[in-house]
């Protein structure tokens, strides 16, 4: 995954199964299945992230705050060879995401709070990590997981995501274990759309979008998992 510096527009659905259905069923003719896609379908995002000691994040989200940014360790699959250390900031309508790939060794570190192992990364998003972690005192807060269906577009550079069977764990220390024993944050038989897009989202995909009768929300994963967790 390359570094991503520019603003994109995000747009986010709650939808339930039948919605998500007819909607994947719409979009798949529309735009391609993202190539990271294996035969399953899908891929599971897992994601722990992180907060300063006055959990920040979490406030300022909850309080409406802008411009506000996140800090994350995710890993696809279960797989420990493709790591990456993600910066997520929202301003207005549109947000930034920074990522940079990372060992297991300095995800660790980052993890024990042990900053002088990550000390000598050249990276911009683990310097930057570097340096508020240390003077906010960065703690790892959650574990987000989830199960992504997610389609690409080349026309406004648009991409589609189905999140489905969000969950949650604040078993932080379990981080790495294949058989996490996490908790679903949303009623049954709801998931997340999520649409990406640069300048502009195309009439074709807008249009199919307000079919569905689906209403905007201002939904967080990171929030939610840690509303009852403070």
């Amino acid at each position: 995954m390359r570094n991503q510096a520019k603003y994109r527009y995000e747009i986010k659905y709650v939808c339930s199964d039948l919605q998500m259905l007819q909607m994947e069923e719409k979009i798949s003719i529309l735009l391609d299945r993202d190539s990271h896609v294996d035969e399953k379908g899908y891929y599971t995002i897992r994601s722990l992230y992180f907060d300063d000691y006055y959990n920040s994040a979490f406030y300022e989200k909850e309080d409406g705050n802008n411009p506000r940014e996140k800090y994350r360790i995710r890993y696809y699959n279960n797989d420990k060879g493709r790591i990456h250390l993600e910066i997520k900031r929202k301003v207005g309508a549109k947000i930034q995401k920074e990522s940079c790939a990372i060992t297991e060794g300095e995800a660790a570190a980052m993890i024990e709070g042990q900053w002088a192992e990550i000390a000598g990364n050249t990276s911009k998003v683990v310097r930057n990590f570097f340096l508020n972690g240390m003077t906010r005192i960065f703690r790892p807060k959650i574990i987000v997981e989830y199960d992504r269906v997610p389609y690409v577009g080349k026309e406004g550079n648009v991409r589609i995501t189905f999140d489905k069977n969000i969950r949650s764990s604040s078993q932080v220390e379990e981080f790495w274990e294949k058989d996490l024993s996490t908790r679903p944050i949303m009623p049954s038989g709801q998931h997340l759309l999520e649409v990406k897009f640069d300048e502009f989202l195309p009439d074709y995909i807008y249009n199919t979008l307000q079919m569905e009768n689906m209403t905007q929300t201002a939904f967080s994963k990171y929030y939610l998992c840690r509303k009852y967790a403070i």
